[in-house]
């Protein structure tokens, strides 16, 4: 039996070899613009009590040496529409970056908001063969678990153990060297549309990188936009982007729930575009300087002027009241939001000990939409920006680029995978029982 993971042990080995080499490059893959970041590397800065039991566990220290930003062209719903154009964004980017930090990039970490992500919740138990847990024992019980049947056409992005329990204790991050008999696991797995995978993967080889790793674009955004207490006692992230919305759940600093919307701030763009009778660019200027989605007494009385160069004079100068800018705006947002809600309730968001939700992405700083998302998911809800990073420009600090920062961090210090672990090949489990995705219901 081959393995099935050897795509994603060849992406650990090429991060380790830009981890040797000292720099790497990151890209956040999105509907509205592409960003990349050189980071320098410095793998002695790594913590001797690295969390997590791969050989990967711990942080490296990280440093922004060099920063991209282009408007993202051939890509929809965080998926390509278009190779070429694709290509040419992804290379604009990866130059500019490469330029500021002097220094060539060959190998690249990725993240992207489409592929159509789709949450498991597994579990494994084995019992010990000696009473002291090895590495083994952690390779035998990640073997042991149930993976569902997911279909053709898709593969496997992360599968991260979120939770291992020795006999009656849970909660526990790292067994190793604990005394025991029994040893079980909950693993989280994420898969992904094999198609939007590889056509991403083969725009960034037409750049002349190396694929060093793939990961979610909800899941970088938690990682950068959640506070740890937040990802510790349990909270959701909302990554308001331009042509998707991605959510991702996280408990005891794990994901354990990713799924995506395939709406965004395209899509009011749009309606606004449509309802006052202007170009998209226009739309999103006007979205951008004066949208919200809370109305006030003052609105009727504030004007917007709407511009444009078609030559016609009175179709040029046309004004329209705040109000009616709020009205075409507000019901779209009021969609993504119920279908987050709906994907929230899915995933049984309610049985968390804390229900904290914040919002991030660029489409998180429409005016009011804090209040508006408070209401409609009834929860805690807070705005959120990444965390700061060494070197980040001021420019790239802002909620829009939450998923970039995630990634460096990802980058930086992994959390163990499945195939962080040396499984026996012919103990690869075979696709089989699918499991429900709420397990986590009855495990925290």
């Amino acid at each position: 039996m081959t393995d099935p993971y050897k795509p994603q042990r060849a992406m650990r080995q090429m991060r380790r070899a830009a981890m040797q080499r000292g720099v790497i490059g990151i890209v956040d893959v999105g509907s509205h613009k592409i960003a990349a970041l050189v980071l320098r590397l410095d793998p002695s800065a790594t913590p001797a009590n690295g969390s997590g039991v791969g050989h990967l566990a711990g942080q490296a220290g990280f440093r922004v040496i060099g920063a991209g930003t282009t408007q993202s062209r051939g890509v929809r719903h965080g998926e390509i529409a278009a190779m070429a154009e694709t290509e040419r964004a992804l290379r604009t980017a990866l130059q500019a970056a490469q330029k500021m930090a002097r220094t060539r990039v060959d190998h690249v970490i990725l993240s992207f908001s489409g592929g159509g992500v789709r949450s498991y919740g597994l579990a494994g138990e084995v019992a010990l063969e000696d009473t002291t847990v090895a590495e083994d024992d952690i390779a035998r019980v990640l073997a042991a678990c149930d993976v569902p049947d997911f279909g053709d056409g898709r593969d496997v992005l992360h599968a991260q153990p979120v939770n291992f329990a020795l006999d009656h204790r849970s909660g526990l991050s790292d067994p190793r060297g604990q005394t025991g008999n029994r040893l079980a696991c909950d693993m989280h797995l994420l898969t992904v549309d094999t198609t939007s995978v590889s056509n991403l993967v083969q725009c960034l080889r037409r750049c002349d990188v190396e694929l060093a790793g793939l990961a979610s674009g909800a899941y970088a955004s938690g990682k950068a936009a959640l506070v740890e207490d937040e990802q510790e006692l349990g909270a959701a992230c909302i990554d308001l982007g331009a042509g998707a919305t991605g959510l991702s759940i996280f408990i005891k600093k794990h994901m354990i729930y990713a799924d995506s919307v395939r709406l965004g701030g395209d899509h009011v763009t749009g309606d606004i575009a449509q309802g006052l009778q202007v170009d998209l660019a226009t739309a999103e200027r006007i979205k951008t300087l004066h949208g919200g989605v809370q109305a006030t007494r003052m609105d009727d009385r504030e004007r917007i002027e709407l511009g444009g160069n078609t030559g016609d004079w009175d179709r040029d100068s046309r004004t329209v009241s705040r109000s009616e800018l709020i009205g075409i705006m507000r019901p779209r947002v009021e969609e993504i939001l119920e279908e987050v809600r709906a994907r929230l309730d899915a995933a049984g968001f309610e049985h968390l000990p804390s229900q904290q939700i914040v919002l991030t992405g660029g489409s998180s700083q429409m005016v009011g939409i804090d209040g508006l998302a408070a209401r409609i998911l009834g929860q805690q809800v807070r705005l959120g920006r990444p965390l700061r990073i060494q070197g980040l420009p001021q420019a790239a600090t802002g909620p829009a680029f939450s998923a970039l920062v995630g990634l460096c961090l990802y980058a930086a210090h992994p959390q163990d995978e499945w195939w962080d672990f040396e499984l026996p090949v012919d103990r690869y489990p075979a696709r089989s029982l699918r499991r429900a995705v709420r397990w986590f219901r009855n495990n925290w």
